[in-house]
């Protein structure tokens, strides 16, 4: 069933690390898509989650405390908020609503946004997961290039720094890549968004908000998940 004016429906949005600051981030930079008459969207910490998510171990710790915390945590759509989507295949399975997670979502919409896209990615060790992800779907072919800012989750709220450095690498990404749309690959990155489209003069990507964007749509259509 598709949503109708005045449905009460609601997307979960999980930060699977403990910050409150990156959940604080992402929710501020969801009000673009909220809307009148709209899906409540929610975001939530995964309290017992690392403090920041850079390894492939702390990508494995918080897939059964995450899907747990949805399970519990009724919705009619979830959103995985890392850009590793942690626990995003278990989830559809467990959950049988819509799931998300935030770098699928932003690989899509950047696919259609450009002919080749580049990730900005918060350190080195992070790009082999982002590999893995890509040639999954299919994309390989579309990826400019994955370059690190070489700056850990947590820090990411040190506006000028973080804000100089996603300019320069974004910069490599474009002049020297040939990328023409940029992902953010955090999801504390979207305040940042609007600052570097127009350093940049490129599309930019905020995985949070395309992650919800598909939710709201999904939910709107009525798209039932596979079973």
């Amino acid at each position: 069933m598709s949503l109708r004016q005045g449905d009460m429906t609601r997307i979960l949005v999980l930060n699977p690390n403990s910050s409150q600051d990156v959940t604080a981030s992402m929710d501020a930079a969801l009000e673009l898509v909220r809307t009148p008459g709209g899906p409540e969207i929610v975001c939530e910490t995964l309290e017992e989650g690392p403090a920041g998510i850079e390894t492939q171990e702390h990508v494995e710790s918080v897939v059964l405390p995450l899907v747990r915390h949805f399970e519990s945590h009724p919705a009619d759509a979830y959103v995985i908020g890392c850009f590793s989507d942690p626990g995003l295949a278990l989830a559809r399975e467990n959950l049988k609503k819509p799931v998300f997670g935030i770098a699928e979502s932003a690989f899509h919409m950047a696919s259609g946004l450009g002919r080749r896209f580049g990730i900005v990615a918060i350190k080195k060790g992070s790009i082999p997961r982002h590999m893995r992800n890509i040639r999954a779907l299919g994309l390989t072919d579309r990826l400019a290039g994955d370059r690190p800012l070489e700056i850990g989750v947590t820090e990411m709220l040190q506006t000028e720094r973080v804000l100089a450095r996603i300019v320069e690498v974004g910069t490599e990404l474009r002049d020297i890549d040939g990328a023409d749309v940029l992902i953010l690959g955090c999801a504390s990155m979207g305040g940042y968004r609007g600052e570097i489209e127009r350093r940049l003069g490129l599309p930019v990507v905020d995985p949070t908000q395309a992650a919800a964007m598909r939710a709201i749509n999904h939910l709107t259509l009525g798209y039932r998940q596979a079973a």
